[in-house]
Parts: structure tokens; sequence; C-alpha cells
């Protein structure tokens, strides 16, 4: 069992009447600390001679763990646990999102230019002129955030509604760090042909769709046919988002190493969404040799189960993950937790690359190998060189919608990449600072200025 770091995702509120003596509330934390809890804010709440009233806001690791510490501090005979509540939950209470009006209505004459009878002219304003829907409604800044549930974060199909709390995160996500108004979207259907068909029909309102959270391989297909049967932009996150994120940071941990892209050997470790999209943006950033793992082992020629995208990356060679590995400069993992050990680290070329992004379990843990790598990275906020896609979509939404693209192109993402990875200057690039923090704020308008350029370039750009 791998012992995971205390965060913020398992995070404890606990209310507690403590005797107002000296040492008392010492021998709560040393509780909280025995049972590898990370204490948090303590506040207080009332005090009188006899009694302090308290709130500590404590981490754990996982809600069993969380149970360990509520039940370590129930057993000090002097503490009363008065309440305690999932602070994760309590945040999702009643949802994270909610729809606000841009402008106020306090007057007869505000209602009747917003709604009846002055809305009808706008109505056929647009009708004689459609592309004034873009100045004259939400459109030009609403995003659709489309997802069926299937492959909900590392948690499998868990459906539409178990999907949504994420959308609405997501949704979240692109009004804080891009302005941009977003709206989840999750489709009671699995159907490749109905989530298209449902997604043509809605378009109309938004100006672009963020496919998120859809199992490989449909989820090329639907990425594929949308992009090619309606006129805005379609970004399928776990993709995309991923791959770009994925090549910023490896284009500033190749310049420490001293390593070339054209030159390397790079070895991905899971072949639905995300891994083969950054294989394609890895190759068509100049890699030429790129080994796709699955849970087979390497995706060989010799293997007749192999569909589309990954035949796309099949190669003579075949084996195993370990096989795969020895000799290799980069190791990128999108895939399961664990499944790489310190003695196949330990098999790759001088300096090597690690990337486990397994969320929340990386593929291995950073401490087991920090004395064998050049660079480490992870999906995880807790270990320094985050890769998170956070960094992307924003500002290439942002980007596409200032310049009302029709469509991302592969140079879109390639820019995007760029843009990130040009953000740490050369003084600050170390093996703990391979990328930008997601709080920059340079890193949402730098995408999106990039993604204008490109975009301009590509001929897809109206405005």
């Amino acid at each position: 069992m791998v012992n995971l770091t205390p965060n913020p995702s398992f995070s404890l509120s606990i209310r507690l009447e403590v005797p107002n003596q000296a040492g008392m509330l010492a021998r709560v934390t040393n509780a909280i600390a025995q049972c590898g809890g990370n204490l948090g804010d303590i506040k207080l709440l009332e005090q009188t001679r006899k009694v302090s009233l308290r709130e500590v806001t404590v981490d754990a690791s996982s809600s069993e763990h969380a149970d360990e510490i509520i039940s370590a501090i129930k057993e000090i005979p002097e503490i009363n646990v008065l309440e305690f509540y999932d602070r994760t939950f309590a945040l999702h209470q009643g949802g994270k999102i909610s729809v606000q009006s841009r402008i106020a209505l306090t007057r007869q004459s505000d209602l009747a230019m917003a709604y009846t009878p002055g809305v009808g002219r706008v109505c056929r304003a647009i009708a004689e002129d459609p592309a004034k829907v873009f100045s004259l409604t939400v459109k030009s800044n609403m995003v659709a955030i489309v997802s069926d549930g299937s492959a909900v974060l590392g948690l499998g199909n868990l459906g539409a509604e178990a999907a949504l709390p994420v959308m609405e995160g997501k949704a979240m996500l692109f009004k804080e760090f891009a302005g941009i108004d977003a709206f989840p979207l999750c489709l009671d259907t699995q159907d490749t042909e109905e989530i298209i068909k449902t997604v043509k029909h809605i378009a109309p309102v938004f100006g672009g769709v963020n496919l998120e959270d859809i199992s490989a391989p449909r989820c090329f297909e639907i990425e594929r046919r949308l992009s090619e049967e309606i006129d805005i932009p379609v970004f399928h996150d776990d993709q995309n988002g991923t791959a770009i994120v994925t090549f910023a940071a490896l284009r500033n941990a190749l310049i420490l190493v001293k390593k070339a892209l054209e030159e390397v050997k790079i070895v991905i470790n899971g072949a639905g969404a995300a891994g083969v999209a950054i294989a394609r943006l890895l190759q068509q950033a100049g890699a030429q040799t790129i080994w796709l793992c699955d849970r087979k082992g390497i995706l060989s020629t010799q293997r007749q189960d192999l569909n589309p995208q990954k035949q796309e990356f099949a190669t003579e060679t075949s084996g195993t993950l370990a096989d795969a590995l020895k000799g290799a400069d980069i190791f990128i993992g999108v895939s399961a937790p664990g499944v790489v050990t310190p003695t196949m680290v330990r098999s790759m070329a001088t300096d090597p690359i690690v990337m486990a992004m397994s969320n929340p379990i990386p593929e291995i843990q950073p401490e087991l190998v920090k004395n064998d790598v050049a660079v480490i990275a992870t999906g995880r906020s807790d270990y320094a060189n985050q890769i998170n896609n956070v960094l992307a979509f924003p500002g290439v939404f942002r980007g596409a919608l200032d310049c009302r693209a029709s469509a991302i192109t592969t140079n879109m993402c390639l820019e995007a990449a760029n843009a990130i990875a040009n953000l740490i200057q050369p003084e600050e690039l170390n093996p703990e600072h391979i990328i930008p923090s997601v709080f920059d704020p340079r890193v949402a308008p730098a995408v999106a200025a990039a993604v204008q350029t490109a975009a301009r370039k590509d001929g897809v750009a109206r405005i």
C-alpha cells in the first residue's frame, strides 16, 4: 500500500471542546501528528475560564486516514469532539457554479429592452446577419463542457450525473483563469452518434466545445467528427490539454539535461486518449523515437488487438514496460499507480526525465527515485512540476474565442505549449521548476496570444 501525502482533497474541519489548561491543545495536535495528519488552521471560537471551543483543520491522505485521525482525537479523555465534517463535500453542497445576469432589471424600460418587445429587433438583426450572434449574445464568450461520464478522472465509467461535479469545476476554472463563461452538459448517452448529434444541435449557443472525460477510442471519433461538422473550435482536454502541458514541461526538462527532442527515446505508458495525443503532438514537434505501452506491454506490430489509434504507434519491438524503459531518456505516464519500479528507472539512460502523471497515485512515487532522475514531474499539486491542464485550456479557448476561430489546429496546440514553456526564464529553470504555477497570471494571456497568432497563420481565425 502506497503511503500518500496528506492533501486538501481529504480535508477535515473538527470542532473541539478543550479544557482551558496548559498543554491540552498540544495533546490534540500530538494525536494528529502521530496519525500522520497535516495540521492546518486552528481557530479559537470561544473561551471561558474552564473550556476553549476551537475549530481545527486537518488534511488526511484518504477517507480511512481521516477516520483514523478522528478516532485518535476522541480517545483523548478530556477532549470532546463536538462536530466534524469533510470540507471537500461541504464545498460542493448546492453545486459550485451559478448563472447571473450581466445587467440589472430595475425599471420597465430595462425589461422592454432586455426582453419583449425590444429583444425582437435583435432577433431580426441576427436572422438577417448570422455573424451578429457573436456580438449580440453570449456565444462569443460561452463554452460547452460536454461529457458522457464514461471516463471520469481516473475513476472510470461513472455516468453523466457522477461526472457533473468535475464539469462544474471545469466551468469554475474557465471563469477564474480566462474570464470565459462555460456550462456543464453531461449527456445521458454513451452512443457516439447520439453525442455528435446532440452537440451539433446545441452548437448555436456556444463559441466553443470542450469535450471532457469521454473514453477512448470513442473520444477520437467524436472529436474528429465534430471538428469537421461544426464551425466552432472543438477541444478534447484529456487529449489536447494534457499533450500541450506535457510538451511544455518536457521542452524545458530537455534543456536542463542538454538533450534534443529529435534524438531521445520516449516511452509513454497509457495508450488511451492522453497517451495517443501526447505522442501525436511530440511527433509534430520533432520527436523521432516514441514507444507506447498499454497494460499488455509495448504496442507491437505483432499484436492483433490494437485499435487504429494504437496501430499508428506500433513498433516492431515487443515486450513489457520494463523492457521498453531500458535505455529510455524519457518516461511519460498517463496510466495507473505504481506500475514503475526504482529498478526500471535505474535501467533508463543517463539523466532520465520521469513524468509520472497518474493521479492521485503516480506511476512511481518521486521519493523513491529522487537520486536516480534528472527531472521528475507528476500530476499532483504537492510535488514540484505539476502537469496540470489548467495551464492550457483556459488560454487556448480565450485565444480561439477572441479571434473567432473555427477550429483548433495542431499548430495552435504547439504554440500554446511553447508559450507556457517560454514563461520560465533561463535563470529560473531548475529540476524543480520546469513549468509555471497554475496561479501564474501570465499563463492564460500568453497562451491566448500564441493561439490567436497560430490561428491566423493557419487560416482558421475569422477576425
